[in-house]
């Protein structure tokens, strides 16, 4: 189970590099129009127009791979063991060990740093 939360991880931040690079390469969509009359479009590597699609289709592929492998990484995150109870039902099990302490609701008890006077002994 660990191993494939690894591979499951490791293509989610391969993932998420790829399409961190792709949309920094990308060009905005004030940048088309100067491409359309000629300026620059034509020493491009896949034209005017081609670059945009596959550059757009396949950050659509990579964010698509980013979600999934998040919904999956959330998903095994989430299971638990059936063996293991909860926390509440380990902790009623537990029995205490000693008898709680006898209550002393004096005033000089509740201040902090004060230790409750021993009794006198009576001879």
């Amino acid at each position: 189970m660990n191993a494939m939360i690894t591979v499951i991880l490791a293509v989610q931040m391969l993932s998420a590099l790829a399409m961190i690079g792709l949309i920094l390469v990308q060009q905005g969509k004030g940048a088309d129009m100067g491409a359309a009359f000629g300026s620059g479009g034509s020493g491009s590597l896949f034209g005017a127009t081609g670059g945009a699609n596959f550059l757009s289709r396949t950050t659509a592929v990579l964010a698509t791979i980013f979600f999934v492998t998040t919904l999956m990484l959330a998903y095994f995150g989430n299971l638990r063991p059936a063996s293991s109870g909860s926390v509440l039902e380990g902790a009623a099990v537990v029995a205490p060990s000693a008898a709680p302490a006898p209550v002393d609701n004096s005033t000089a008890s509740q201040i902090p740093g004060n230790a409750p006077a021993a009794p006198a002994s009576s001879k």
